[in-house]
């Protein structure tokens, strides 16, 4: 009985120093295991793994890429136009020995913190270096920017033991202070652009009128001189029409020509004529000139 009552709790302690020696790597992580501050061994692969129970202590790193939103700064480009601009950054732990080392028990905190000053600094560096103006930053080839800036951080990144495997700028705008004259600046040229576009419309308009009253005029002095030289025609062809007639019989030219003067001086109800009865007038009318 006193044999079992022993036992028994011998077996209970072995058992939970047996489950404190053995712990579980997940395929997401890397685990390093550490005796008094000191590593004794790496876990990079998933599955079982053993310890020495309250000697050794298990510290895990997440495996898995990790992204990282830098704070805005501000940038002047060669153009001196300045700029704000954030970014972000994705990364992952690829040395877990260099890592532990570099930021201690500080972990994944300590190592953005510093992460973010040297994308800062290299952000910094590539938008504000020789060359590169405004208009490349905000057009398609700040994707080599960026490349840049991923590059030199990566080089400084290595000794905290991480890997920068891409660097993107969220937002461009511009300072809040420069914001109002830039906005300015815009309307004063699109109302520049609107001044020109109106003077170029009513020049135009005023070649199209030029050139519809030329032709206006051209019009109306072809129609007149064409309906001069028929007129003329018609009064020609009806004076020869005239002198045949009076050449075939004067007497009928005669009669003819006073029939149309008494239509024409006669005519209207209240016409008053005052002749004296003798008036070649009225030869045709009191029957001697028949």
């Amino acid at each position: 009985m006193r044999k079992s009552a022993i036992l028994f709790p011998a077996v209970i302690v072995a058992v939970v120093i047996l489950l404190s020696s053995i712990f579980i790597v997940d395929e997401r992580e890397k685990a390093l295991v550490l005796q008094f501050g000191q590593i004794r061994s790496i876990k990079e692969e998933p599955g079982l793994a053993f310890r020495i129970p309250f000697i050794q202590q298990v510290v895990r790193y997440d495996d898995r890429i990790l992204s990282l939103d830098t704070p805005a700064i501000e940038i002047t480009p060669s153009d001196d136009r300045r700029l704000v601009v954030d970014a972000f950054a994705r990364y992952r732990i690829a040395d877990v020995v260099r890592f532990r080392q570099a930021v201690g028990v500080g972990g994944i905190r300590v190592a953005e913190d510093r992460l973010t000053k040297i994308l800062t600094t290299q952000t910094q560096a590539v938008l504000g270096s020789e060359g590169v103006t405004s208009n490349t930053i905000l057009s398609e080839d700040r994707a080599e920017l960026m490349v840049r800036i991923r590059d030199l951080s990566q080089t400084q990144a290595q000794a905290l033991g991480l890997n920068v495997i891409d660097v993107r700028l969220k937002q461009t705008n511009l300072p809040e202070q420069n914001l109002a004259a830039t906005f300015a600046r815009m309307r004063a040229e699109r109302e520049r652009e609107a001044a020109d576009e109106v003077a170029r419309g009513e020049e135009a308009a005023q070649r199209v009128r030029a050139q519809a009253d030329r032709t206006v005029v051209e019009l109306v002095s072809d129609a007149r001189r064409e309906s001069e030289i028929v007129r003329g025609e018609a009064d020609a062809e009806r004076n020869r029409i005239f002198a045949e007639a009076y050449g075939a019989d004067r007497d009928f030219f005669k009669f003819y020509r006073s029939l149309s003067a008494y239509e024409t001086a006669l005519k209207g109800e209240n016409s008053t004529l005052v002749i004296t009865p003798d008036s070649e007038f009225f030869e045709f009318l009191d029957g001697d000139g028949l």
